[in-house]
């Protein structure tokens, strides 16, 4: 009867990420064990056993860990990396701190920048066989509800700037993520998309609403957690302002696993690159290349403003805000830098917020009406 039983997997949240690793376990058989999304006691577990100066993503995501083995899981698995961002050591550190902590659960890494092959091996670990066709499948199954999760997060930002009734976006956004993580398959996967379409379109909206036009960067762990950065996104909504990011999920799927044949398009590192030369002309870990682009991209789009979110103690990130004073000299976009850690007060962290977006509506009113006083001008 035990030789039968299913795996546990546990992994850290970090946004929607669960559901995309939830359906890979389920097609090869095993069972994701998906424990209680961040919350301040995970981040009292973490911070308890974790260095005082590490930074926030990886006090979470140990909690994330102590919480999943609590709670029966089999196995933790993590992310790791190569280069000069200090999550290629976490991986060693949170493991060690599970095991002086007395815990038994299995700990397995998948390498980061190993691709399609790293994705395949670490299945392999988890589920203790090789099967090229199954796991060719959960590998599909997972990418492709990776790019419907990020299209329906761009939906409900559009939504959440637009609506009538203050909640009813995120009412419609949770009944769509149940709809997605009901098929396992790309053809329930293909009438699940329509159904999710149809789901947020019954969202009351003004669509003559005036919305300001954000772009958010910084660590990709920060900018896709809703627990790490104080649910930004919601707040922004709130206000009437329509988010943007180019540091998901999807980007990283891009960059890192997806084959060159696949891909279309010009990925975010590579726009980081060509972007970013003036002012960084070489990646320095973490996404601070990626981050120093970001800001010529949304002076580019047109965007109203970028807020730029990093964890405290981030080196690669404290390089980008350095920069940045640069970049004011040659962009006319406002910046907003947010240092999250697990001391940032939330009145405090709101009122910034508040005063950067009424900064951009006077901005934005005062070109409008420069605009219009230009254009009166020429016709006289």
């Amino acid at each position: 009867m035990e030789e039968n039983k299913k795996k546990k997997v546990s992994f850290p949240h970090m946004g929607t990420i669960s559901y995309a690793w939830s359906a890979a376990l389920r097609i090869i058989g095993c069972e994701p064990y998906v424990e209680p999304y961040t919350s301040k006691k995970t981040l009292s577990l973490g911070t308890k056993h974790s260095p005082e100066a590490i930074c926030i993503p990886y006090k979470l995501i140990l909690g994330n860990f102590i919480e999943a083995i609590e709670g029966g899981t089999d196995y933790v698995c993590m992310i790791t990396s190569p280069g000069c961002c200090r999550l290629g050591e976490y991986g060693k550190c949170i493991e060690n701190a599970l095991r002086d902590l007395g815990y038994e659960a299995k700990y397995i890494e998948m390498q980061l920048y190993d691709g399609i092959k790293g994705m395949y091996d670490f299945l392999k670990k988890v589920s203790g066989t090789n099967n090229l066709l199954l796991f060719s499948r959960a590998i599909i199954v997972a990418i492709t509800k990776a790019f419907m999760l990020d299209s329906l997060e761009t939906k409900l930002s559009y939504y959440r700037a637009r609506e009538i009734h203050f909640g009813d976006s995120e009412k419609h956004y949770k009944k769509a993520l149940e709809i997605i993580d009901k098929h396992d398959t790309l053809l329930g996967l293909k009438k699940a998309s329509k159904l999710v379409d149809e789901e947020m379109k019954k969202v009351e909206i003004d669509p003559e609403r005036n919305v300001l036009h954000v772009d958010i960067t910084g660590e990709i762990y920060v900018v896709n957690d809703e627990f790490s950065n104080q649910n930004i996104e919601r707040e922004l909504g709130r206000m009437g302002v329509q988010v943007r990011r180019s540091l998901t999920l999807t980007s990283f799927l891009k960059d890192a696993i997806i084959p060159k044949i696949f891909r279309k398009g010009e990925t975010h590192l590579q726009r980081a690159f060509r972007l970013a030369k003036p002012y960084l002309m070489r990646d320095i870990g973490g996404d601070s290349l990626e981050c120093v682009s970001d800001v010529v991209y949304a002076d580019q789009k047109g965007a109203d403003g970028i807020i730029h979110l990093s964890p405290f103690t981030c080196m690669p990130e404290i390089m980008s805000q350095n920069i940045f004073p640069a970049m004011r000299e040659d962009t006319d976009l406002p910046i907003l830098a947010l240092i999250m850690d697990e001391q940032t007060g939330r009145a405090g962290y709101i009122t910034r917020i508040e005063a950067f977006v009424d900064l951009m509506r006077r901005r934005k009113r005062k070109n409008l009406s420069d605009n219009t006083a230009k254009k009166q001008n020429v016709e006289v």
